[in-house]
This record gives structure tokens, C-alpha cells and sequence, in this order.
């Protein structure tokens, strides 16, 4: 059974609908027992890393996160899930839960004709191979939504990028962890295909 991290930061249903379309049996919980014995775990979110850490701390869902992380169980964090996955965010200067090193910057453009929040298609490439990612195709674009960009510590850590004036980090990854700043579950037919491979996932990178 898969679990689908309810932490008050919204888009749960659209997840969870995502999944039925590709077979996935998943239940929307912030039961931090049911998260640690999850065959798998999907974090997703939208909204502020404050609030949204605020409210993982109130439930005990932030120490569940961390140990299926340590136990090997495969997770897919989405747009706010993975921004706070890395060790900081600069919005509201919030300490997040550290399962990748790095931090979360606010975009900051030249170009006055682009705007922030980055909003909408953006295509994605791949900079290294990963179960859950391979099956993205040169040209194939992605929904996105988000301020704020990750910025890993270590380059090895980043799969995909996009560029949005530059080039910032779209997919990220270590060990039985992966994560996306697109929303695949908004993305049609190439979303449902990186959540049927998050499916079929055994949380190695080296299979």
C-alpha cells in the first residue's frame, strides 16, 4: 500500500486520482505508523515550507519521513515535498527535514517579462538515468508551479533540469528518494507515465 502524505498543504485528491489511473493503490493519511510501514510514500504539496513544517512537526509526520527514509522505503516528493526535503528554504527562513543536502532559493530574474510564481509547461531534461525518470523523452514538458527553486548540495544529486531564464534543478534524487518540482500528477500522459514507474520502483538506483 502506498501512502499519500497529508500534511494541510493541499493537491491530495488530484494525486490521488493520478494514481488510480496507473493501478497505483494509494491512501491519503497523516498517521505517521501508517507512513513508516508504507511499501511506498508519495509527498506532495503546494503552499509555504513555514506552515508546511509547522505542520509535519504538529502531527510527528516529519520523524515518520525521516526514518522510512533511513529504512529504504521509496518516496516521491512533489513540488513543496521535495523543496522541503533539503536542509533549508529562504521562504519564511524555515529549517526543513534534510533527507537531501542543499537549500531552496527564491527565483530572482532580470527579465521583466518573466514573472514569479514560474507557472505553467516547461519542458524537462535529463541529466542522469534513474528508474523513475527514464522514460522522460527530449522535449516532453512538465506543470509547473513554484517561487522557489532547489539547489542541491552535491550535483550528483540532480536528475533533470529546466531552464526558466536559467537553468535551475526540476528533479533531484539519493538513494530511495526522488522528487520533482513539476506536478506530474497535473501533467497528462508523461506524468502518469513517471508515477507508473514510481509504481513499479524498488527504491534502488542501480537496477
Amino acid at each position: 500500500m502506498a501512502v499519500i502524505v497529508d500534511y494541510d498543504a493541499g493537491n491530495l485528491k488530484s494525486v490521488e486520482r493520478a494514481c488510480r489511473e496507473v493501478g497505483l493503490d494509494a491512501v491519503i493519511s497523516n498517521d505517521p505508523g501508517r507512513i513508516r510501514a508504507a511499501d511506498r510514500i508519495i509527498f506532495p504539496g503546494v503552499g509555504a515550507a513555514g506552515s508546511a513544517m509547522r505542520s509535519l512537526a504538529a502531527s510527528g509526520v516529519d520523524a515518520a519521513l525521516v526514518d522510512a527514509f533511513h529504512a529504504g522505503t521509496p518516496i516521491l516528493g512533489i513540488c513543496l515535498g521535495l523543496q522541503i526535503s533539503l536542509d533549508h528554504s529562504e521562504e519564511n527562513d524555515t529549517g526543513t527535514l534534510g533527507l537531501v543536502p542543499g537549500d531552496v532559493r527564491r527565483f530572482r530574474l532580470d527579465d521583466p517579462r518573466l514573472k514569479v510564481p514560474h507557472m505553467g509547461w516547461n519542458a524537462v531534461s535529463l541529466r542522469r538515468s534513474h528508474p523513475v525518470l527514464d522514460g522522460v523523452e527530449p522535449g516532453d514538458e512538465f506543470y509547473f508551479v513554484h517561487a522557489y527553486r532547489p539547489v542541491p548540495a552535491n550535483p550528483e544529486d540532480i536528475i533533470a533540469e529546466s531552464r526558466y531564464e536559467g537553468v535551475f534543478c526540476s528533479a533531484l534524487g539519493r538513494g530511495n528518494y526522488v522528487a520533482t518540482q513539476f506536478h506530474p500528477e497535473k501533467s497528462g500522459r508523461v506524468g502518469l507515465g513517471l508515477l507508473e514507474r514510481f509504481a513499479a520502483w524498488d527504491g534502488r538506483v542501480d537496477a
